[in-house]
């Protein structure tokens, strides 16, 4: 049995609090309060256990939103720098490019789906890697997540805690994402997936963290690099060119995504994804 964990629900809560409020000023006493610690202490235990500070963590997260929101909506940008806590358009387009290599209007650009189907048309669709793999059984311990596959960082966050405090990071670590619905035909709200970390020594986590076996099989495994927000444009490619000009047929079971890196530790451009198609 895994032992309890006296910050696990301050964690928890603290991060619910930092996803709730994006749109808003966050007060990081407040962060303190709702962790039920001091200022001075909860940043320290806040860096110790995340790997970052919490400023680090509001502002990953906004970018990665606005991200998502760039290159995956038609919200005007001027919502979105609302939306991201930033003071001004001029902050947040520094902070954006600092982060993603370019300004917000040129991001979205670049990430229009119907920008890759025109390079698909003409032939110049972008290659990816893709080998065919056979996968073993997975036993994982994380948390289910339902609603926008976008939005499954917030079981993350909270995982990450978990598996600090419990021994379940180490050299070998693979962290990996479950994704049940196709998110074309599921509303949103309804997506299911679920995040974990792939077990080294067997564990019995305590409620809301699960242990879960995923089955193996054959995999056709396209390696992505770049921004998580750039993921759906991945699998545009993956399933409506590489996968109709293959001879492979679709399996029953779901898509997972084996995340090589650590958001805390690189830039969102050189973020490494693994992304598991299912195939007979």
């Amino acid at each position: 049995m895994l032992a309890n964990s006296k910050y696990q629900d301050r964690f928890d809560r603290v991060i619910n609090y930092i996803y709730d409020h994006l749109d808003e000023d966050i007060d990081l006493n407040h962060l303190a309060e709702i962790a039920c610690l001091s200022p001075y202490h909860w940043h320290r235990v806040y860096r110790g256990l995340k790997g970052e500070s919490v400023v680090a963590t509001v502002r990953r997260l906004r970018l990665h939103r606005a991200a998502t929101q760039l290159a995956n909506s038609k919200m005007p940008l001027g919502r979105i720098v609302e939306k991201s806590g930033y003071g001004s358009t001029s902050a947040f387009s520094r902070a954006f490019s600092a982060q993603y290599g370019m300004p917000p209007a040129k991001y979205r650009e670049k990430g229009r789906p119907s920008n890759i189907f025109s390079d698909v048309s003409n032939g110049d669709a972008k290659m990816y890697e893709v080998a065919i793999k056979d996968a073993e059984p997975l036993i994982m311990v994380g948390l289910h997540h339902q609603g926008a596959y976008s939005e499954i960082g917030k079981a993350f966050e909270k995982l990450n805690v978990f598996g600090q405090q419990n021994g379940l990071y180490g050299p070998n670590m693979r962290s990996i994402g479950v994704y049940f619905d196709d998110p074309d035909i599921v509303p949103t709200k309804e997506l299911n997936a679920y995040a974990g970390i792939v077990e080294q020594d067997e564990v019995e986590p305590e409620e809301p963290f699960e242990r879960v076996k995923v089955a193996g099989g054959r995999f056709a495994v396209m390696r992505f690099k770049g921004p998580y927000a750039e993921l759906p444009l991945a699998y545009h490619w993956f399933y409506g060119t590489w996968l109709s000009q293959s001879d492979h047929e679709l399996r029953d079971a779901p898509c997972m995504e084996d995340y090589l890196n650590d958001p805390r530790q690189v830039a969102p451009s050189e973020l490494l994804t693994e992304i598991y198609m299912p195939i007979e």
